[in-house]
């Protein structure tokens, strides 16, 4: 006799409850860093930007997590030099792989329920993400997958259907967007950020994460006409420097829409090297 719909709840429920281990270690994690690219790991992809934070996160004693989807123009989970000397093993990050190619990723129902899976099973206090409007479409669906399994995670009607599925989360974590690429929109119009976050002491740190962005540099060459990628990425953060009087910063959107949380955690977090703009 095939099981109804009621039967299958009580089952995922009990699932749910048989799951709090999940939940208990993932308890002490802080940052949930969600990208669309395994290769660039923690080097949030092509847009070369978003290290120092997560290095200052970390010295804070805060543990980062990265969910990255598996990228099929040129797949290294270890390094074509052999070592392991990657960005994720510098930053002591954990990968959880999503499973979605590289200019396949959909927002439909299968897609929603995995990112809400995992942002269930980390039940992070922070979790960083694209900006809506991106260069790459990839990087917009990404973008609205988080957005939306953020908020659906703490809903107790919502069933991912996951063999075992973790606890819904207590609330809605904390959403930061960091910026497009260069800083740029699509119109390449500069897009000043709301918060920032100065990152000087670790950008030589940051620029020895970047190094290890090595399996896509042919083809950023190619594809964007661009090498010199360090050199990029501190331009960028002088940029954003200059704007909150830092000499590098990495600049961030915080989600305020109905129902997140309002007040700024980086400010709480990190003090004086954060500053909120507007």
């Amino acid at each position: 006799m095939p099981l109804e719909l009621n039967d299958l709840k009580q089952l995922h429920d009990k699932a749910y409850l048989s799951a709090q281990l999940t939940r208990e270690k993932g308890a002490d994690d802080l940052v949930f860093y969600w990208i669309t690219q395994w290769d660039d790991s923690v080097l949030q992809d092509s847009q070369l930007s978003y290290k120092g934070e997560f290095n200052i996160l970390r010295k804070a004693g805060r543990q980062i997590l990265a969910d990255l989807s598996m990228n099929p123009v040129q797949v290294d989970f270890i390094p074509k030099d052999g070592t392991r000397d990657d960005a994720a093993d510098l930053l002591d990050a954990k990968f959880y792989p999503l499973g979605e190619l590289d200019l396949k990723i959909e927002m439909n129902d299968s897609t929603k329920r995995k990112v809400t899976e995992y942002i269930r099973m980390v039940d992070p206090v922070i979790v960083f993400t694209h900006p809506h409007t991106d260069y790459m479409i990839d990087h917009e669906i990404t973008s609205r997958l988080v957005k939306m399994a953020c908020f659906a995670a703490p809903i107790p009607n919502y069933y991912t259907y996951a063999v075992l599925p973790a606890p819904r989360t207590k609330q809605i974590p904390y959403l930061y967007y960091w910026s497009p690429l260069d800083g740029r929109d699509d119109h390449g119009y500069f897009v000043d950020q709301s918060v920032y976050v100065d990152i000087s002491d670790v950008i030589d740190f940051k620029a020895k994460m970047l190094a290890c962005h090595k399996s896509q540099r042919d083809w950023l060459m190619e594809q964007h006409g661009m090498d010199k990628y360090i050199e990029v990425m501190k331009n960028t953060a002088k940029l954003y420097g200059k704007r909150a009087d830092f000499s590098f910063s990495e600049g961030f959107q915080q989600h305020l829409g109905n129902a997140y949380p309002q007040d700024n955690v980086l400010k709480e977090i990190l003090g004086d090297i954060v500053k909120k703009m507007g």
